[in-house]
């Protein structure tokens, strides 16, 4: 049988109010995740967030909403890392940057690890001509390795984001250099809203292919965005063997459209495209081994 395309869904992101539809409570979150893998995605990313409204990468925080997700629905789980301006200087300040992490690892809470191996600075077009500075997004080779290293130690399948291309080299280069570690997903990042990296078209998802099979011949992908709408990249990267990720964290800043709805329509061009959806227990088996391709 044809192995089957991975549906993640990113529930939230940081961006507060200026993604209103997106989930911040407790009960929100579960009750979104709930309602995304009965649309058939089979892998959950989210943010955690205090009462106060604001994001904040906690284990109390994190730890109720995969418990009662989990108990609810067979989904993969994982969260984000702090993201911060500077990168840690050693192991030392990026053992603790990843703490919450290795908590929830050892909880049994989480499968899957963001480990982004660069630094960026996320910066939307109107904040650039408006004179801002956007947001610098900061992680040294200690933060990207120990994010590997505990990726190692728990089993976790690292989530690569690939801001820019020295992203993929980078991540491939360190990832061949830690013993035990599960491949990694390579998460190409496009974008339209923010001036990073490539916008997302077929010529740039094939410079990302080919720089894949430099860096890591056979590893796993899927497109994925910031501030952009990827529907028109769908085809070429089911067509490509890719896997596909959407979500509030990833749609343009105000979308009207909820995570269900987003779920729904990758599901349907998944169907469309001949291809089906692989279930959280086939990716969980897959994710364990490079592909064959």
């Amino acid at each position: 049988m044809t192995d089957g395309v991975w549906l993640e869904v990113a529930l939230d992101g940081p961006w507060g109010p200026r993604q209103p539809l997106a989930p911040v409570t407790r009960e929100r979150l579960v009750e979104e995740a709930v309602a995304c893998a009965d649309a058939e995605a089979a892998v959950v990313h989210l943010h955690a967030y205090d009462d106060a409204g604001a994001p904040r990468e906690a284990y109390e925080l994190y730890a109720p909403v995969f418990e009662e997700v989990r108990r609810r629905r067979d989904v993969v789980c994982h969260p984000t890392v702090p993201m911060g301006p500077v990168p840690s200087a050693g192991p030392v300040q990026a053992r603790a940057r990843h703490d919450t992490v290795a908590r929830l690892a050892r909880a049994g809470l989480v499968e899957w690890a963001v480990v982004d191996p660069g630094s960026v600075d996320l910066s939307t077009t109107a904040e650039l001509a408006d004179g801002g500075d956007g947001f610098l997004y900061a992680d040294s080779a200690s933060d990207v390795r120990t994010g590997l290293q505990l990726c190692a130690e728990h089993g976790l399948v690292p989530s690569d984001a690939v801001y820019e291309p020295g992203f993929l080299r980078t991540g491939a280069v360190l990832a061949d250099a830690v013993p035990g570690v599960p491949p990694p997903v390579y998460r190409f990042v496009f974008s339209t809203g923010f001036t990073f990296g490539l916008p997302p078209a077929g010529w740039a998802l094939e410079a990302q292919l080919r720089l894949l099979g430099a860096c890591a011949p056979g590893a796993r992908w899927m497109v994925a965005g910031l501030g952009v709408e990827l529907d028109a990249l769908w085809d070429a990267a089911l067509t490509r063997g890719g896997h596909l990720r959407v979500g509030l964290e990833d749609a343009p800043l105000g979308c009207a459209t909820g995570n269900a709805e987003l779920v729904a329509r990758a599901a349907r061009a998944v169907e469309a495209a001949g291809r089906r959806l692989a279930p959280a227990a086939e990716v969980r088996r897959l994710a364990s081994t490079a592909s064959p391709g």
